[in-house]
């Protein structure tokens, strides 16, 4: 107890929040992470558990199938850790069919995180290929959750393709530059009626946080926690901002003003009950 004798409890929640719903399944996270990029397995593993995070993506072309229990990545996944396996490198729709089918049949997740990315350089998703992959993905019973530029037409097209998120970008893939498409990722949550998923680009817990206060339904971040000098400690402030942000969505921004308004009344400092005489007092023992 502090020296002034005030209790201290721990934070709570006060808003009741409903899970995050992907598919049919529920998650009390909105914090989704990655596997890549980090400087060992161990150190992954630590950073996972720090994040809370229940879905947990790995590109399935970094996985060794045949070498299970040797130490590959999906050894060091936390249990009870959901995985969400990704089509990361596929150039074409066709490419990310084969890697999401690979990936059920090794795994028995019919998750999907699906990404076409056929630009090197700026690992920007191919808005095309994306659709046609989601709409067979879909088809064939996969529960997708697909990487797109954010581009609000495209968001619609995808959940109308039945996709159960739609996870736009916040910029470049791995640039650690923040929230660049504030302004589309707001369209698109007003419109969308799957989650939103912020994916990408997001570098420092703030980051997180005002995608989340945009109404975002979840971000996943990947190489701002890898990268850091201290990715367990990264991991646990990327928790805490996204919870932080989402807890001011529910809370409700008040209105944005022009101009200033002050939090106090600027009237009535010295209410009197009686009228004050301005006149200096006598000085005291003088004689009338």
């Amino acid at each position: 107890m502090p020296a002034w004798g005030v209790a201290v409890h721990e934070p709570q929640d006060a808003i009741q929040d409903q899970p995050l719903m992907v598919g049919a399944r529920a998650f009390t996270s909105r914090l989704l992470v990655g596997t890549g990029k980090f400087p060992s397995h161990a150190v992954m593993r630590e950073a996972l558990l720090a994040s809370e995070a229940e879905l947990v993506t790995v590109a399935l072309r970094r996985v060794d199938l045949t070498r299970a229990g040797e130490g590959d990545v999906l050894d060091f996944v936390p249990e009870g850790m959901t995985l969400l396996p990704n089509t990361s490198g596929a150039v074409d729709a066709d490419e990310a069919v084969r890697l999401a089918r690979l990936g059920r049949a090794a795994t028995g997740a019919d998750l999907v995180k699906l990404e076409v990315t056929p630009d090197p350089r700026t690992l920007s998703p191919d808005p095309v290929e994306t659709l046609r992959a989601a709409e067979r993905l879909v088809g064939e019973g996969f529960v997708v959750l697909p990487y797109c530029s954010a581009d609000p037409v495209l968001c619609r097209r995808l959940e109308e393709a039945g996709c159960a998120t739609v996870m736009p970008l916040g910029a470049w893939i791995g640039s650690n530059r923040g929230l660049r498409t504030r302004d589309a990722i707001e369209v698109i949550v007003e419109q969308a009626g799957v989650p939103v998923v912020v994916d990408a680009g997001l570098g420092v817990p703030s980051d997180a946080a005002e995608a989340m206060e945009v109404g975002a339904d979840a971000v996943l971040v990947n190489t701002a926690i890898a990268v850091a000098a201290d990715p367990v400690t990264m991991a646990r402030a990327f928790a805490l901002a996204t919870r932080a942000g989402r807890l001011g969505w529910l809370a409700g921004r008040g209105a944005v003003r022009a101009t200033a308004e002050a939090s106090s009344p600027l009237t009535g400092f010295l209410a009197a009950s009686a009228p004050v005489d301005p006149r200096p007092a006598e000085p005291s023992g003088r004689s009338a």
